[in-house]
């Protein structure tokens, strides 16, 4: 099935934020199609109309709560019982890394690209439970050698968990998931692998069943365009028993007619927790369903492919910029570089192409701008942040 431009363009009426801008930062937050803002807006009608508290909301709850976990779980081809909904990427991988039972000795190894926010979770375990941190150098590979390899070469007896970026943030690269996972169990069988997938969920076809991560944990507000506040975390069903609940409530737990804590929840439910943002859920199926609208997710990685190849070519014709990949780029992240670099200079020009209504951002490591296409970027919009470019390099 090919899709034409007349298509893309009328599908891109969809999204009413880039009616008036030219965007290029998915990668920090996606714009909402007009089907979620107005399936929220309905659902939150909906609840103070019967009652925030009513049997009757609360029997939708149950419902939406079903729907979006069935809907997540068709588009990551796993079992509805893997998937633990969150808030964020954030809390999906907090849930992995304090439910593990840590003992003094342990260690846990890092890529030297992860999230600061992961990167400090490690840490205070590390302070609490004298758990060795150390880090794997994979920013290297970016432009030659095997991440998987580098993994391999770093890991250690004591290593209990391997934390990863399936696209790292900082540089776009794609890492070998499923590669490094049987690296790491054919060195111990006892190391995990937990994912950090807030780049990949949504730009990639995948099929978590075949990843072989333990954990894997994403949202929905990055490339599924959908409302802040909904994300989750798979677990392997192998992983499940061994990860103990750090945060608890009633939808974690079974409970007997007395309404007593029995048990936990057999699936991914044990992890959540009480009371969320339920009208947000219904607005997350919905942009899942305007990108199926489209195509399908490989149509999709395919064409967001075409895309950031025509970006990453268009500013190696800038003399005045460096690409950070030498080689056209495997998923939608390409960050580069002005080669003539003062300190701010980078803010500066982000700056400046937001004043032009153009949208990317910086990145501190390394230091440098990122911008994302999406599968329904236009080349216009790229010829239109090139020309910003050299606009600003000529001032």
């Amino acid at each position: 099935m090919s899709i034409s431009a007349t298509q893309t363009e009328q599908h891109r009426q969809q999204f009413p934020a880039l009616a008036n801008k030219a965007y290029f930062n998915y990668g920090g937050q996606g714009p909402m199609p007009q089907a979620a803002i107005d399936a929220i807006n309905q659902a939150q009608e909906y609840i103070q109309t019967y009652g925030p508290f009513s049997t009757k909301v609360n029997s939708w709850i149950v419902e939406e709560v079903r729907q979006t976990r069935e809907a997540i779980a068709s588009e990551l081809n796993v079992p509805t019982d893997t998937i633990t909904i969150t808030e964020d990427v954030t809390v999906g991988c907090n849930i992995a890394l304090w439910g593990i039972d840590w003992q003094a000795g342990d260690r846990i190894l890092l890529t030297d690209c992860e999230h600061p926010g992961v990167i400090a979770t490690t840490q205070e375990i590390s302070r609490r439970f004298n758990v060795e941190v150390s880090f794997c150098p994979i920013m290297a590979t970016l432009n030659g050698g095997d991440p998987a390899e580098v993994i391999a070469q770093n890991l250690t007896p004591n290593t209990r968990l391997v934390v990863l970026s399936h696209i790292l943030w900082n540089t776009g690269q794609v890492l070998p998931v499923n590669k490094i996972a049987q690296v790491c169990r054919e060195y111990n069988s006892r190391i995990q692998i937990l994912v950090d997938a807030a780049q990949s969920v949504g730009l990639l076809p995948l099929n978590l069943t075949e990843l072989e991560a333990d954990f894997y944990a994403f949202t929905g507000h990055k490339w599924w365009c959908g409302p802040m506040g909904v994300g989750g975390l798979y677990i392997r069903p192998e992983a499940r028993e061994s990860l103990q609940p750090t945060f608890i409530g009633w939808r974690s737990i079974t409970m007997d007619s007395r309404g007593k804590p029995v048990d936990w929840q057999p699936d991914g439910r044990r992890y959540e927790v009480a009371t969320s943002a339920f009208g947000q859920y219904c607005g997350l199926r919905a942009a899942i369903a305007t990108h199926q609208q489209w195509g399908s997710a490989k149509q999709r990685y395919e064409q967001i492919l075409q895309l950031s190849h025509y970006l990453w070519q268009r500013l190696n014709e800038l003399s005045d910029i460096l690409c950070l990949r030498a080689t056209p780029p495997e998923s939608s992240l390409v960050s580069f570089q002005l080669k003539q670099k003062q300190p701010g200079s980078h803010k500066q020009l982000v700056q400046y192409l937001e004043s032009q209504n153009m949208m990317t951002r910086t990145l501190l490591d390394p230091d440098c701008i990122r911008g994302c296409v999406h599968y329904f970027t236009t080349t216009s919009e790229i010829d239109q942040l090139i020309t910003g470019i050299e606009s600003y390099c000529r001032k």
